[in-house]
């Protein structure tokens, strides 16, 4: 059985390149850009919701700092699922990447 242009051993070519993009350099996701978008959607919803909570006040603001809350969270999630979907698209290998 022979070897295409891989190493088996660590997944580098003959050439000296990887065959993971993120190893190349080649479209790193970009963790700062999350972090700095989720920052800003915090920002937002947190004083927003504060002060509709508060200037409503009662049974009414409580369940809008309930919803501020949620939000806070759901903003979590699909700022942590971006990230993901980032990271394994630029990790991801070609099928013509893959060993026989």
């Amino acid at each position: 059985m022979g070897r295409d242009e891989r190493s088996i051993d660590n997944g580098t070519r003959r050439d000296g390149s990887t065959a993971n993009p993120v190893l190349d350099g080649q479209a790193e996701p970009r963790l700062l850009s999350r972090v700095l978008v989720t920052w800003i959607e915090f920002t937002v919803v947190g004083i927003t919701g504060g002060l509709l909570g508060v200037t409503i006040g009662g049974p009414l603001g409580f369940i809008i700092s309930l919803v501020t809350t949620l939000l806070t969270i759901g903003i979590i999630f699909y700022n942590v699922n971006e990230l993901i979907k980032e990271w394994m698209r630029a990790t991801r290998f070609e099928p013509s990447d893959r060993l026989h």
